[in-house]
């Protein structure tokens, strides 16, 4: 059997080029926030559609009961809050949406949930509450309090990353 010419390249070593360019210049970041700041009127619009929709997966779950496709079926809404809620100038609704998929992303954690579906309830109730009372962020004494609240809550199940 014939050795085969393969040469092993570590990338460590090799392949680190320096950006000739930067990517985006001042004016392209300048256009993006300038884009970000016309949206801006339609972050609470667009907020309140996503806070209807997890709500209509949460409905689903009780209805046909917890089963790995409806907490998943949460998940996936609430990882888009996650992911959008700071844009949308609510950094507190990313956090509290952040909180819902760290007690549902695992094994252990949809097992707590299944078996005491409060436990979502309540970070759920709690994004609707953000949204609908304009609670944007942790500086709300409210905000602060229910976000620890809940996050003490998922570190003490032991179910999360």
């Amino acid at each position: 059997m014939a050795k085969s010419n393969v040469q092993i390249i570590d990338p460590k070593e090799f392949g680190r080029r320096p950006l000739e360019h930067p990517v985006f210049d001042a004016s392209s970041v300048a256009r993006a926030d300038q884009a970000l700041r016309a949206m801006a009127d339609s972050f609470q619009e667009w907020l309140e559609a996503d806070v209807a929709l997890l709500q209509e997966r949460r409905a689903e779950g009780e209805r046909q009961g917890w089963t790995p496709a409806t907490l998943e079926a949460v998940l996936n809404v609430a990882h888009d809050i996650k992911g959008l809620g700071a844009t949308y100038d609510y950094p507190l609704a990313t956090k509290l949406a952040a909180s819902l998929c760290r007690l549902i992303e695992t094994d252990a954690g949809k097992a707590a949930a299944c078996g005491a579906p409060a436990l979502m309830q309540a970070r759920i109730d709690a994004i609707r509450a953000a949204a609908r009372d304009q609670i944007q962020s942790t500086s709300n004494p409210i905000g602060r309090t229910l976000l620890h609240a809940l996050e003490a809550q998922v570190e003490a199940l032991g179910v999360a990353p």
